[in-house]
C-alpha cells in the first residue's frame, strides 16, 4: 500500500494568544501579504508566500478581533476589543487613524475602491468611514437585529452582507439605502463569511455546515457537512474546485467542491482552527488556531521549492517585498517572532 505523503506546513510563530483571523491581499507589485489577528493586541503582517514576518502594528489595549489590508497593500485596519477599529500605513507601520466605538468591533473591511472602511460589533452597528475625510463622522446603516460577526463587501461596493454573533444568516444591506434587502437563511450563526475573489460566491460557514451561495441571486449552490462544527471556509480563487475548512477538531480539511469528498486532511495545529483563508494565487492556504500560530499549507504536492521553504530557508521574492517594508517598525523585546 502506498504510504500518504504527509504535508508539512511552513509554521509562523510570534503571536502569543489565539490567532483569530486571517486577510490575504491580493496580488500587487511587491507579491502579496498577510495580515493576522490575535488575542495578544498586536496585529502581524508577513509575506504571504513564504510566512516571513515583516512587522507588527503596536497600539491597541485589547484582543484584535480582525483585520484586513487594502488592495494595494498599502494600508492595513484592525478591529479591537478595545472598543476601537485602526487604520495603519502597511509600509511603516505608523497609526493613521483610531476610529472609537461604544463597545467591541469585531470586523472590518477596506471597500474595493479602498476609499471606505466597514466596521460592526456588540454595538449591533455598522459603520462605513470615508477614509478621504477620516475625521468626519461616519455613515451608520439601519440598526443589526444582532451583535455583528462578519461584514463584506460586494458588487463593486454597492451591497454589504453581514452575519450576527447570536442568530442565523446572513444579511445583504443595500449600501444607497443603508437598509437590509434579503437575508440568507442558515440554523447556526455565521462565523465566517467570505466573498470569492471573481464575486462569484458566498462562502459561509455556521455550525457544523459550509455553504456556498450565488453572489449576484442569492440562491444556495451547494450546503455541504462537515466533520465537525466548523469556524471558517474558504473557496480556492482560481478554478474554485476546493475549498478548506476549519474547526474545532484542530485539523485543517481539504474538499472537493462539486463533490464535498475530502481531499486531504492536514494535521499540526494544537488548538481549534479559527480561521482558514486561501492566498490569492490559491497555491496554498493559511489556518490560525487557538495554539497562537498560523500554518501555511501547499496544495499541491511538495517540490524541491517548497521543500526549501518548510526548512525556512526565504524562496524567491523576498528580498523585492523586504525593500518594500524596510521601514517597518522592529516589535519591542518579548513580541519578536520566535
Amino acid at each position: 500500500m502506498e504510504k500518504k505523503k504527509v504535508a508539512i506546513p511552513l509554521v509562523c510563530h510570534g503571536h502569543s494568544r489565539p490567532v483569530v483571523d486571517l486577510f490575504y491581499s491580493p496580488v500587487t507589485p511587491d507579491g502579496y501579504f498577510l495580515i493576522s489577528a490575535s488575542k495578544d493586541t498586536n496585529p502581524m503582517l508577513r509575506n504571504g508566500e513564504t510566512g516571513d514576518w515583516i512587522g507588527t502594528f503596536q497600539g491597541h489595549k485589547g484582543a484584535v478581533w480582525s483585520c484586513c489590508l487594502d488592495k494595494n497593500a498599502l494600508r492595513a485596519a484592525s478591529a479591537s476589543a478595545d472598543f476601537s477599529a485602526k487604520v495603519w500605513d502597511a509600509l511603516t507601520g505608523d497609526e493613521l487613524h483610531s476610529f472609537e466605538h461604544k463597545h467591541i468591533v469585531r470586523t472590518c473591511a477596506f471597500s474595493e475602491d479602498t476609499h471606505l472602511l466597514l466596521t460592526g460589533g456588540m454595538e449591533k452597528t455598522l459603520r462605513v468611514y470615508d477614509m478621504n475625510r477620516p475625521d468626519a463622522a461616519p455613515r451608520e446603516l439601519d440598526k443589526s437585529p444582532g451583535s455583528v460577526r462578519t461584514a463584506a463587501w460586494l458588487h463593486s461596493d454597492q451591497t454589504i452582507l453581514s452575519s450576527c454573533t447570536d442568530m442565523g444568516g446572513v444579511r445583504l444591506w443595500d449600501v444607497r439605502t443603508g437598509k437590509i434587502v434579503q437575508t440568507l437563511e442558515t440554523k447556526a450563526s455565521v462565523t465566517s463569511a467570505e466573498v470569492s475573489q471573481d464575486g462569484r460566491f458566498i462562502t459561509t460557514a455556521d455550525g457544523s455546515s459550509v455553504k456556498f451561495w450565488d453572489a449576484n441571486h442569492f440562491g444556495l449552490v451547494k450546503s455541504y457537512d462537515m466533520p465537525c462544527n466548523v469556524e471558517s471556509a474558504s473557496l480556492e480563487p482560481k478554478s474554485g474546485s476546493k475549498f478548506v475548512a476549519g474547526g474545532e477538531d484542530l485539523w485543517v480539511h481539504l474538499f472537493d467542491f462539486f463533490t464535498g469528498e475530502e481531499i486531504t486532511c492536514n494535521k499540526g495545529h494544537h488548538g481549534p482552527v479559527h480561521c482558514v483563508r486561501f492566498a490569492p494565487g490559491g497555491e496554498s492556504y493559511a489556518s490560525g488556531s487557538e495554539d497562537g500560530t498560523i500554518r501555511i499549507w501547499q496544495l499541491s504536492p511538495p517540490n524541491a521549492d517548497d521543500n526549501e521553504a518548510a526548512n525556512g530557508k526565504p524562496t524567491a521574492g523576498v528580498n523585492e517585498v523586504t525593500t518594500k517594508i524596510e521601514g517597518f517598525h522592529i516589535p519591542k523585546e518579548g513580541q519578536t517572532e520566535g
